[in-house]
């Protein structure tokens, strides 16, 4: 059922009515206490509810001149491609807005004043926007990360390219909250995205405390017909075979924390920790050169500066055990003397709280154990990265797309 908004008076789900009218309010814990309560609600009853046609359980067109309008799936009878259509336009006035923290000049501004403040031999490749999206105890509290770079990776998107605005969440030019990502995620399932990721989740999510990574998050943005990659970084032996094209097997990507899931090992020798530092030390020059090369591939002369550089890439979902991040640049200290290079990732973490950050970056005082992530910190066998190449998939393009594969660089 359809219901008129009181404030607003936008058409939304009946079932979606009172969270839309609290969005209206400034009241951050009653809006907040709303969410919980209603999470709880759907926990009850969310398989007679995903069954339900309202919830807008269809696809998008991957026609960038659609301007987010939907459309009909390829292969589907035009009746169901017009009831998916319906569904469509529900979601897209249901969803709701992230609520992020704004800062003034934007954080990338702030931390392009504190790297050029440093001064020295380092050279710093950062992104022009990327608004931080911190997870909240009320919320999303120890499995939403996941959710939250996804929305980081969002306002990148939203702000620095206009045909990904145009598609992305039915061209509504905003970041939707977890809960509407959660049902973009479902109907990209439901376009035959990652069938194989999402029997993981039984096809479903919307509602549930469920742990992502870098394949949904590839999922998504496919979804829209952006070019979302996958990079694997493994010295494992178990990782899977690589083809001869170089992109590892679909079978060995099942998402959503397939391999970086924390498993009971035993006790190892001293002989087998020092081979593990060596193949970490190995694992984390590849994986830095691999970065820098990223964002050094993708330089624009914007806000640059001698020690400062802005790239036009997209930033990085960074997945590991236990937690993924957002890189947003990295820092480089060139070596003297035959000595090797430095490099630093730099990067937003959700689980920090974004007026921390702020702070910190504003007065120029403990921002860089906040941000600055040295190669000494990589110390996992297995890392994972989601980036977004540029342009739109045309038709043909979004068939490929649907299958996620990655990537394999071994080390």
């Amino acid at each position: 059922m359809i219901s008129s908004c009181p404030i607003c008076n936008i058409q939304v789900l009946t079932i979606e009515l009172e969270r839309h009218a609290n969005s209206h309010f400034d009241d951050d814990e009653l809006q907040r206490d709303m969410e919980l309560a209603h999470q709880m609600t759907l926990s009850e009853s969310n398989t007679d509810i995903m069954n339900a046609p309202e919830l807008c359980r269809g696809s998008f067109t991957s026609d960038s001149s659609a301007r987010g309008a939907s459309s009909s799936i390829c292969g589907y009878s035009s009746h169901y491609g017009k009831v998916l259509d319906e569904q469509i336009s529900c979601l897209v006035g249901a969803q709701i807005r992230s609520q992020v923290q704004e800062i003034e000049g934007g954080i990338m501004n702030l931390l392009n004043i504190c790297l050029e403040s440093e001064g020295g031999s380092s050279t710093s490749i950062i992104l022009g926007h990327v608004d931080h999206h911190q997870s909240l105890s009320s919320e999303d509290k120890g499995w939403g990360c996941g959710w939250r770079n996804i929305q980081m990776l969002s306002s990148h998107l939203l702000k620095q390219r206009p045909k990904a605005r145009e598609v992305l969440f039915g061209g509504s030019g905003f970041v939707p909250d977890i809960p509407s990502l959660q049902r973009w995620l479902e109907i990209a399932w439901d376009k035959n995205f990652d069938t194989i990721g999402s029997s993981h989740f039984h096809n479903k999510v919307y509602g549930a405390k469920k742990w992502i990574g870098a394949t949904e998050c590839a999922t998504l943005f496919r979804s829209f017909g952006l070019r979302a990659r996958i990079v694997d970084f493994d010295s494992t032996e178990s990782s899977g075979l690589q083809s001869k094209n170089g992109k590892r097997a679909v079978s060995q990507v099942r998402g959503p924390m397939d391999k970086f899931l924390v498993k009971s090992n035993p006790p190892r020798s001293s002989s087998e920790l020092c081979r593990e530092d060596a193949e970490s030390m190995r694992g984390q020059q590849v994986l830095v050169d691999w970065v820098w090369n990223y964002f050094a591939s993708g330089h624009s002369d914007r806000l640059g500066t001698q020690c400062v550089t802005v790239s036009d890439k997209t930033p990085l979902y960074f997945q590991h055990q236990g937690h993924s991040r957002t890189i947003v640049g990295i820092q480089k200290k060139t070596g003297h003397h035959g000595s090797q290079d430095q490099y630093t990732l730099l990067i937003l973490d959700p689980g920090h709280r974004t007026a921390d950050l702020e702070r910190s970056l504003r007065s120029k005082r403990g921002w860089q154990s906040l941000v600055k992530r040295g190669v000494h910190t990589l110390r996992k066998s297995q890392y994972q990265l989601c980036y977004l190449d540029p342009g739109m998939a045309n038709s043909e393009e979004m068939e490929q797309l649907k299958t996620i594969d990655s990537i394999l660089v071994r080390f």
